[in-house]
């Protein structure tokens, strides 16, 4: 039984897309303000980390909730659901160079947890492809951020 709806909520889309616009207006506020660069790398970094704790609760959550969950499945979904914040506390306190590819490293590895638990547990049909979109754009906008610091002006 999946006590999960099949079609994406309209509040789903609207706050994962919404939660993508502070990744986008810091990694063009980096583009366009040089003075501010430190500061809006360092807040990039930080919303970062506090997203990627966010994503790894909701194993937490899957591991509660899908009945098809053997106990082993469901321990490892309770047990990497606090993986993903022990990536990004770090991150908070690292050198921008270093805790960028710990934040892509973190979205990338909790995506393809969200693929293995897709093969073990019926999940709905929109799940998937908006953790992909979301992913793509967490791991976006801090690797441009990086790139952008390393360009002279």
């Amino acid at each position: 039984m999946n006590l999960l709806p099949d079609s994406r909520p309209h509040a789903v889309a609207w706050l994962g897309y919404g939660g993508l616009l502070p990744f986008v207006m810091l990694t063009a506020l980096l583009a366009v303000d040089v003075d501010g660069g430190a500061f809006f790398r360092e807040a990039l970094i930080g919303y970062g980390a506090v997203i990627l704790s966010f994503v790894g609760a909701l194993h937490w959550g899957f591991a509660m909730v899908l009945p098809t969950l053997t106990a082993p499945q469901r321990t490892e979904a309770f047990v990497w659901s606090t993986v993903p914040a022990l990536l990004a506390w770090p991150a908070t306190w690292l050198a921008g160079s270093v805790a960028v590819p710990v934040l892509v490293c973190g979205f990338i590895a909790h995506y393809v947890q969200d693929l293995r638990l897709a093969r073990r547990a019926e999940l709905p049909a929109w799940y998937l492809p908006l953790r992909l979109q979301l992913s793509v754009v967490a791991c976006a906008c801090p690797s441009v951020s990086l790139l952008l610091g390393q360009v002279e002006r």
